[in-house]
């Protein structure tokens, strides 16, 4: 199989430890730099960091670190909610984590005096995934190898709760159909369901183990893509509940999947790092073969700028960052 060459990132930034997770903001926040959360073994930071793709006068990237909120356990996850602003006053950062202790945390800060969390406790193992409603903000969906999706209120109350057949791997909420959320197990079963009647309404099969990750593609409400095995697989749900679309993608098994936010046929997956040191492909649905294979040897997290075709991935004391071409 031949593979494009493969690639160092475009850019880094040095961190002060080994990232596990990173995600840009999904939302529009009301400034020109674009928020970027990034989680280490005991801190959240936050930052901004803006393009030469987007900005003329800049070289490369400019980031700057708005702030870093200790966090005292290893960070798992991180959800942004679309309250955050950073064009009122005072501005407002909030945004979630999932830990190693089994806990979601609720940060909220002005970025002056006024930072707080709370925690939300009910999950009785790892949490796999989280995201906020993205429309109000006001619940936030959880899956967790204990076998459960749960909806919460900001209050840490439970609204909903599903009981699933295998470890929950990911959650996704489209701003386009807020009364549905898809959950995909490790069983290779992605389920719709209906927030108001808390039941399912559709499945997916991928007739593959282990599902490892799974993502509703934001540009068309139709498509989800997957990584099970060491497969990549897409599937249009009008059609069938059969993946469309099949292919290998890395040699040490899958580990992440996710579509773009501006283009449907454009998304990203990373493997486990094993022996194989590119670990990380951007694919184009009318390729066969990855447009685009970055080599890097321990990463973790991925996550697409909002309007860019950019990718952002946590390293060894830093983040990388991958372009493409739309």
């Amino acid at each position: 199989m031949k593979q494009d060459a493969t690639r160092n990132a475009a850019y880094t930034v040095d961190c002060e430890d080994y990232v596990h997770v990173v995600e840009f903001n999904p939302f529009e926040s009301g400034d020109s730099g674009n928020l970027i959360a990034y989680g280490g073994n005991n801190f959240v930071v936050i930052g901004t960091c803006t393009f030469q793709e987007e900005e003329a006068d800049i070289e490369g990237i400019h980031y700057k670190t708005l702030r870093t909120f200790q966090h005292g356990v290893r960070v798992d996850g991180i959800a942004w909610s679309p309250e955050t602003r950073l064009d009122s006053l005072p501005p407002v950062i909030k945004f979630c984590t999932s830990a190693a202790d089994m806990k979601i945390r609720l940060f909220t800060s002005d970025l002056q005096d006024k930072n707080e969390y709370k925690v939300l406790e009910g999950h009785s193992d790892f949490i796999n995934g989280l995201v906020f409603d993205p429309k109000e903000g006001q619940e936030i969906a959880s899956v967790s190898d204990d076998h459960t999706c749960r909806v919460w209120n900001l209050d840490g109350i439970q609204t909903a709760h599903f009981v699933l057949h295998s470890p929950g791997m990911s959650v996704c909420w489209h701003p386009e159909e807020t009364f549905k959320l898809m959950v995909a197990e490790k069983n290779g079963i992605i389920r719709f369901y209906d927030l108001l009647a808390q039941q399912a309404i559709l499945s997916l099969e991928s007739e593959q183990m282990p599902l490892m990750s799974a993502h509703w593609c934001l540009k068309n409400t139709f498509k989800v893509g997957a990584v099970a095995g060491n497969d990549c697989l897409i599937w249009d749900i009008t059609r069938s509940s059969y993946p469309q679309d099949k292919r290998p993608v890395h040699m040490d098994r899958a580990c992440l999947f996710r579509w773009s936010m501006i283009n449907e046929n454009l998304f990203a997956t990373t493997g486990y790092p094993g022996k194989m040191a590119s670990q990380f492909q951007i694919h184009h649905l009318g390729h066969p073969q990855p447009i685009l294979t970055g080599s890097v040897a321990v990463g973790s997290g991925l996550s697409w700028h909002r309007t860019l075709p950019l990718c952002a991935i946590g390293g060894d004391h830093k983040l990388l960052f991958w372009v493409t071409e739309m």
